[in-house]
């Protein structure tokens, strides 16, 4: 007998057998619109979190083939089974008593009127946490279960298995959790859990939150439930549309609140489900969410509607670096990770099923947190603040991702390690900077915004866009005088964001291509990447409104103190670049100086740029390359720093030179940034995935799709695959909404 299992009869044996079995059947038997229904869930959710089968794709210690023809036990079977996992130590809970709480908020309804200006006023102190709980002033007219079973008729969902134990994690025992092949209404899963917790406890009214933590930890370790079900990541709301729901009609409404004037997201022109759009997680006694960070680094916004309480661990931004160094170390085996380093247990880690207790961070002095969540609060989490946490019985909540100013620099570190995995983005950061900045600065040129008296959170939200836009732009720029050094022709484009078909990383700026072949790379690879079979047909794209994004950053670069914070940032950022040696100052270079060159013609790298059919653009992986090789992540991501490739001189004026010639004999612009040498033909179409994007392998082109604002197309799905984007196959279909 398992250590720690009660032994049940024989006829109970049988009995869950059974129910297993058939659960298996009708998941293998589904019709066809069941099945796609899954999938499309699966892409949307990450391929970590669900397996298609109805097994929970797992084995422990050794062969599950073996184990199940000695013993006859099924593989699903095999999923749930409990052993004692040495490196967890369960047997004292008295640090649960040790956690000390986050900090809770009561504003007023003054305050309480914008969201984003509020958490803006509250996070230097709330941040310092990781978490913090809002109780909100205001209240729901309309119940959460009357909106789901009135107002949103029809409504179900399907929920997933969840195996209640811990895992080794190491090649033969990790955690996964499966779909349950069950749909539900909400009445009909309020019913379910509440006659689970009162099976239980022989009682359906609340108990301790304390008691109930204790119970979790010593349920996962060594009771004897097997299972639980969780509905996480639904499409849906559950915010009232009656026009006398105070708290609906508010701007705390989570259907609009990503899209509110100071969220970056209402850049975004498409939608995505979890992130600029609501999705509910309605759960049962135990169900969990496993220790993650949201995508990209986003805040994260989360509303309980009704129920049961949440228990919420959280790890402040600061202590990141030191959570994931913790978990390589005591959580999982070497030969599960990908990579060297933070970044191995980061890869991991997106997989969102990763839960074991918080106690061991407390003994390696990461700071950890607690939030009780009840009905009618808010809990929030801060960029790259990771968190986990679980449900004391049937209750639903609410989630959508939000960002503001000070959010680009964590931003664009999280781009980088997407970038270094390998990994397909799910926001295009580089285009959201860019607008961001552009917005900044042609309000800064009307003539009621000059001299504004910002407040001191819109001050600081305005310096982080400018100084990560302005790290930005000399990269570009520096790289472009070196790539048309070479002889490269550069012609401009008004495509919007492509993935680099090598690293994935989102390119708006500036991107590489060859007339032969459709790949698209980004500047921070060597032109050889390509892999051109015409001996370097190559030309540099640039966007066309280039000239005022450069004449931007000029203009942020003469405030007081943003070149200074830009080499700080390079100073602790690291550097991603294959070509470290292109982007060192040589002479010869001036920033933002007009760049012309007098080079022979037989030197030249690229050729003018001829048509090309849109038709047969595509943005292949080239396996011949690999990205991660040369790429060296400095153990100083914890600063909040944006890590891109830096050329900035120490020793660089912060001045910017008037029109003309330098000692150096580079022709210098005072801000127009005129792309003179742009003289090849204009890119006449875009890419474009509203119709079929491969998730990780290839965008297809859509040709009646042509926009300058292209927003992103190809950004439609909540969360990334940790399958690696040079293993996915064309057919791997990334969802997209229309």
């Amino acid at each position: 007998m398992v250590k720690g299992r009660v032994c049940l009869s024989g006829e109970a044996k049988n009995g869950l057998e059974i129910l297993k079995r058939k659960r298996l059947q009708r998941l293998n038997s589904g019709n066809a619109s069941e099945v796609k229904a899954l999938t499309n869930m699966m892409t949307r959710s990450g391929g970590d979190a669900l397996r298609e089968s109805a097994s929970c794709g797992m084995k422990l210690h050794g062969s599950s083939d073996a184990y199940c023809r000695s013993t006859g036990a099924s593989e699903e079977k095999l999923a749930f089974l409990k052993h004692k996992v040495e490196k967890f130590d369960t047997s004292n809970l008295d640090w649960t008593d040790k956690i000390p709480e986050c900090p809770v908020f009561c504003p007023t309804k003054e305050e309480f009127e914008d969201p984003l200006v509020y958490l803006q006023k509250i996070a230097p102190e709330a941040s310092k946490y990781g978490i913090c709980k809002i109780i909100s002033p205001l209240s729901a007219s309309v119940p959460a279960g009357v909106v789901l079973m009135k107002e949103k008729a029809g409504f179900k969902f399907t929920t997933r298995v969840q195996p209640l134990r811990l895992a080794e994690w190491d090649m033969d025992d990790k955690i996964t959790f499966c779909m349950s092949g069950r749909n539900y209404t909400f009445r009909d899963f309020e019913k379910m859990a509440n006659r689970m917790f009162a099976r239980r406890y022989y009682s359906a009214g609340c108990l301790p939150a304390t008691y109930l933590e204790k119970e979790f930890w010593h349920e996962i370790a060594c009771g004897k439930e097997e299972t639980v079900e969780y509905a996480c990541d639904i499409d849906g709301s559950a915010f009232s549309s009656s026009p006398n729901d105070q708290l609906g009609n508010s701007k705390w409404n989570l259907k609009t609140l990503s899209r509110l004037p100071k969220s970056t997201l209402r850049l975004l022109g498409n939608t995505i489900p979890g992130v600029t759009e609501p999705m509910l997680y309605i759960g049962m006694l135990f169900s969990m969410f496993a220790w993650h960070v949201e995508d990209h680094y986003l805040y994260s916004i989360n509303y309980h509607h009704c129920g049961a309480s949440k228990i919420w661990y959280g790890i402040p931004g600061h202590a990141a670096l030191d959570f994931e160094k913790a978990v390589r170390k005591l959580v999982y085996t070497h030969d599960i990770l990908s990579t060297e380093g933070e970044d191995g247990a980061f890869d991991v880690l997106l997989g969102k099923t990763t839960m074991f207790p918080p106690n061991i961070l407390l003994e390696q002095s990461v700071p950890v947190y607690k939030a009780v969540q009840k009905p009618g609060e808010f809990v929030i989490t801060f960029p790259r603040a990771y968190h986990s946490g679980f449900s004391h019985g049937f209750n639903c909540g609410e989630a959508v991702n939000f960002a503001v100013g000070d959010w680009f620099p964590l931003g664009a570190m999280a781009s980088q390690r997407y970038a270094l995995l390998g990994r397909v983005p799910l926001l295009p950061h580089e285009e959201l900077l860019c607008k961001e900045a552009l917005l900044l600065f042609k309000s800064s040129s009307i003539p009621e915004c000059k001299g504004a008296d910002y407040s001191s959170t819109e001050f600081v939200s305005h310096r982080c866009i400018k100084v990560s836009f302005v790290h930005i732009m000399r990269f570009q720029h520096r790289a472009r005088w070196s790539l048309l050094k070479l002889g490269i022709r550069m012609s401009p484009t008004s495509q919007g964001t492509i993935l680099c078909s090598l690293c994935k990383q989102d390119c708006y700026v500036a991107y590489i291509k060859c007339n032969c072949c459709s790949h698209s790379i980004c500047l921070r690879h060597e032109i050889e990447s390509l892999g051109c079979s015409c001996g370097g047909n190559v030309v540099l794209f640039v966007r066309r409104d280039l000239s005022e994004m450069e004449a931007a950053a000029q203009k942020f670069e003469r405030e007081e103190g943003i070149l200074e914070e830009v080499q700080q940032q390079i100073e602790c950022g690291g550097d991603l670049c294959t070509q470290p040696n292109l982007f060192q100052c040589v002479d010869g270079y001036v920033p933002y100086c007009e760049i012309k060159f007098d080079l022979n013609p037989e030197t030249m790298v690229g050729a003018q740029l001829q048509d090309i059919d849109c038709g047969s653009c595509s943005l292949p992986v080239l396996n011949q390359k690999e990205f991660v090789k040369s790429c060296v992540v400095d153990s100083s991501l914890s600063c909040a720093a944006s890590a891109m490739c830096s050329f900035l001189d120490p020793q660089e004026s912060p001045s910017v030179p008037k029109n003309g010639h330098d000692s150096k004999g580079c022709t210098v612009a005072a801000g127009d940034g005129n792309l003179s040498s742009l003289s090849s033909p204009s890119y006449g179409q875009c890419l474009s995935t509203r119709q079929r994007t491969t998730y990780g392998s290839q965008a297809t082109p859509d040709k009646d799709q042509c926009s300058d604002d292209s927003d992103s197309e190809i950004f439609r799905v909540k969360r990334r695959s940790s399958v690696k984007a040079e293993k996915q196959t064309e057919n791997s279909v990334m969802t997209t909404l229309r």
